[in-house]
């Protein structure tokens, strides 16, 4: 399904001002008359890549996007041509997208799962690219030409405004991509290991959607730790992904019972660990499978949400249960650059194959959707955001 593409003028942003207002912040996407253009000039062109190039070009006045102006189905993403290009307010940069991330959360605020802040609004939470501006007060040092991937809002478009406190520039030797590629959901599956359940060498975990992105690093992740790990996959295909990426056994839950699986392999113990970003429709299965003195991570809402709990279930086995997001794992400068620091170690260092599905043109973000809602993919979505 292609976009609808819409030409008209829209001087509005994708960032609210007060809780009790739709208009949009000037200072975060400007009208036309107050865009401050940034001209690059810094820098000698050290190689011909089109992505690590120091000498940029002019910002123009206005960029491509994709956004929201109501909630519903993959119909609402609007393709818009002519959005004015943000200014960087104090402590933020102003990044041109090379490689966006696309991930559950963009479809959670495109159905409605999720409230949008206002409308209208762009979606996406990561992506990679050059700095072109930096705004006023502490920028943490980032300069203009800076390779950098970051997490904020807005995503879905040729330039981003991103908090510098959420920013880090990307390793030289990461090929264009990888950073966008691994940061949200290498982090989500790092701090699941590390905090939401400290995964101990032995330990039986429970991983649900082993083949997709989080699933993929979670088990790279859970092999280098020593932990039994078990992958609920659909299809032989996505088996062998995540029994290539480290799950010592799989369950292809389209004809294996996955509970009689789990119970046998774990001795009718269960599993001390089980990560759930399926959300409605894995939710008692994993309940099931816990072991006792256990630890259900409900991490996403793949399937939809979970419904109303009664927390007196939990006391059959004495089991903790836990709906974590990233965000507040990673809410400090700190605790960010400390977590991507030890994550690009992984993938330096260590091998970790970071898995890219497919690159889709912005115009296809539709396609792509209806792909990573539709369970058609495996590994990492990204958008170009040039086409």
């Amino acid at each position: 399904m292609s976009l609808r593409i819409v030409s008209r003028p829209i001087l509005t942003a994708c960032r609210p001002v007060s809780a009790v207002t739709s208009q949009l912040s000037h200072s975060y996407y400007p009208r036309p008359t107050h865009l401050r253009p940034a001209i690059i000039t810094r820098g000698n062109t050290t190689d011909n890549s089109r992505y690590f190039s120091h000498k940029m070009a002019p910002v123009p006045p206005t960029m491509k996007c994709v956004y929201i102006n109501k909630t519903g189905g993959t119909e609402v993403l609007e393709y818009k041509t002519d959005v004015p290009v943000p200014t960087p307010i104090d402590g933020n940069i102003l990044v041109k997208n090379d490689f966006v991330g696309i991930n559950f959360i963009d479809t959670y605020f495109r159905s409605g799962l999720y409230p949008a802040p206002q409308f209208p609004y762009i979606l996406g939470r990561e992506g990679e690219g050059t700095i072109v501006a930096v705004g006023e007060g502490d920028t943490l040092g980032f300069q203009v030409g800076d390779r950098v991937v970051y997490m904020g809002e807005s995503a879905y478009a040729e330039y981003t405004i991103a908090p510098a406190a959420r920013a880090i520039k990307v390793p030289s030797s990461f090929k264009p991509g990888t950073a966008a590629a691994s940061l949200l959901q290498g982090l989500t599956a790092l701090t699941l290991v590390r905090e939401a359940h400290p995964v101990q060498k032995g330990d039986w975990v429970l991983v649900h959607a082993a083949a997709g992105g989080t699933g993929l690093l979670l088990c790279q992740l859970l092999r280098a730790i020593g932990a039994n790990t078990i992958g609920t996959v659909s299809t032989p295909e996505k088996a062998a992904l995540a029994s290539a990426a480290g799950a010592t056994h799989i369950v292809n839950y389209s004809h294996e019972d996955v509970k009689a699986r789990v119970m046998e392999l774990t001795e009718g113990k269960g599993c001390i660990a089980i990560f759930d970003g399926v959300g409605q429709s894995t939710f008692d299965l994993s309940l099931e499978c816990v072991a006792r003195k256990g630890t259900m991570v409900s991490f996403g809402n793949a399937s939809g949400a979970v419904p109303p709990f009664t927390i007196n279930r939990l006391t059959a086995k004495n089991a903790r249960l836990l709906r974590p997001t990233l965000f507040n794992y990673v809410t400090t400068r700190e605790e960010f650059a400390g977590y991507t620091e030890e994550l690009f170690n992984f993938i330096e260092k260590d091998g970790f194959d970071v898995r890219v599905h497919e690159v889709y043109p912005l115009t296809q973000v539709a396609r792509a959707h209806q792909d990573l809602e539709g369970r058609k993919t495996t590994g990492k979505l990204l958008i170009d955001p040039s086409k």
